[in-house]
């Protein structure tokens, strides 16, 4: 609904102001540009797609029948273009991709510096799953956005010609690691802008597990390269601030054997699992330093995930059951007060047995507020779990049945720079 009324708008405003003229000018704050008068009554509604932004398709969903509203001209045709513009930095930017063809105007919109202050300032478009994987060589990037029910292609071939592997995404940011023939590189990008950066070299320049960080206050990130063995030699936690353009050195991790190289960001902490000593290890940003949680880990734990939840709840995702026909996945939560694991959740097995078909078939596992996501290598399927209203869903489509797509939430932000 709301992309046809901010539709109907655009061209109301754009006929309303200019009434008599067979050619008009549109003033905005980018500038005048010439655009053909046509009446809105007699104007045919054609759907677009956006440019550079194709919707592939729907998940298993009941679309929401839309009525046809008819808008006063007299009214939206004088509306400011302050409002107009504060009007389109609240709409979901995969719908703001959309109307960018009414005009060359709205199709400037998203560079222009009123409309970025106002879409900082909207309330986040809602949850996103990301995918990202290579065909042919090429690299492909579709967004499924839950608050449209829709997959969107994202063009992805501004990136180097590399090998690289998605890290994570925070803040409207996609961060990425690979090698540039011999050399660990990080990237970091934001995919609706197609902006990107090449991180400088570590000090300690091995590929490490990376996790990024955005701070939304003060528009700046961080990455943290966790701690490593390498050549028998402990490499210390290094941490890129975008702010000082450079890696700083931290503590090294008191650990000797990792249980998963998985890290989760919850609360500014990230924790790791680990075997020696056994339970969590904990990184304060703040601080730099490294803490022991004793917290043990369930019986009978095949495969783990940790998950970061919202308001500080961190959740351990794995499989319980040592044989094939009595596994099930089962969810637990941190008790930080008596460091322990507690269970919240379990997969029914119907959805269990159709993620997974073999016992040995790998699964990955990723949260953020509070909804838990579960993708399977090989059945190309996508598992939702809302932790607060307990409730499990598929997601469908094509994007996820690529063997080697790659997996994350992802929040898009047109505002989100990687400088």
């Amino acid at each position: 609904m709301a992309e046809e009324l901010a539709l109907q708008v655009g061209v109301n405003a754009e006929v309303s102001r200019n009434e008599g003229n067979e050619d008009y000018q549109k003033l905005t704050p980018s500038g005048r540009y010439w655009v053909r008068n046509t009446s809105p009554s007699r104007q045919k509604t054609v759907r677009t797609k956006p440019r550079g932004l194709d919707e592939e398709t729907s998940a298993n969903f009941s679309r929401i029948v839309q009525v046809d509203i008819r808008m006063d001209d007299n009214i939206w045709g004088s509306l400011p273009d302050d409002i107009l513009i504060e009007i389109l930095a609240r709409l979901p930017p995969f719908t703001l991709f959309k109307l960018r063809s009414v005009c060359k105007a709205w199709n400037l919109i998203p560079r222009n510096p009123s409309f970025l202050k106002f879409h900082a300032r909207a309330p986040s478009h809602g949850p996103c799953l990301l995918t990202f994987w290579k065909n042919l060589q090429m690299p492909q990037c579709s967004v499924f956005s839950m608050p449209l029910k829709a997959w969107y292609r994202l063009p992805f071939s501004f990136l180097p010609d590399w090998i690289f592997w998605l890290v994570g995404s925070s803040g409207g940011l996609v961060c990425f690691s690979g090698l540039d023939g011999l050399d660990f590189k990080t990237i970091v990008c934001n995919p609706l802008t197609q902006t990107w950066r090449i991180l400088p070299n570590m000090r300690y320049n091995q590929q490490r597990q990376l996790i990024m960080v955005v701070d939304r206050v003060d528009g700046s990130f961080k990455v943290i390269a966790a701690s490593d063995i390498y050549n028998d030699k402990a490499l210390p936690t290094e941490v890129f601030d975008s702010k000082l353009n450079s890696w700083s050195l931290n503590q090294i991790m008191p650990a000797v054997n990792l249980c998963s190289s998985k890290m989760a960001f919850c609360d500014s902490r990230i924790y790791l699992e680990t075997l020696s000593p056994l339970g969590l290890m904990m990184y304060r940003i703040d601080t730099g330093c490294w803490e022991h949680i004793p917290a043990k880990f369930p019986r009978s734990l095949l495969d783990g995930y940790l998950v970061a939840g919202a308001r500080s709840r961190l959740f351990l995702v794995g499989r319980i059951g040592l044989y094939s026909t009595h596994q099930s996945m089962r969810i637990w939560e941190l008790d930080h007060v008596r460091t322990m694991w507690v269970e919240i959740s379990r997969m029914p097995q119907r959805y269990f047995r159709s993620l997974l078909r073999l016992s040995a078939e790998r699964f990955e596992c990723f949260g953020q507020d509070n909804l838990i996501c579960f993708t399977s290598w090989n059945q190309g399927k996508g598992l939702l779990y809302d932790v607060d209203k307990k409730g499990w869903s598929w997601i469908a489509g094509c994007a996820l049945q690529s063997w080697n797509s790659q997996v994350c939430f992802y929040e898009p932000r047109l505002d989100a720079s990687v400088f």
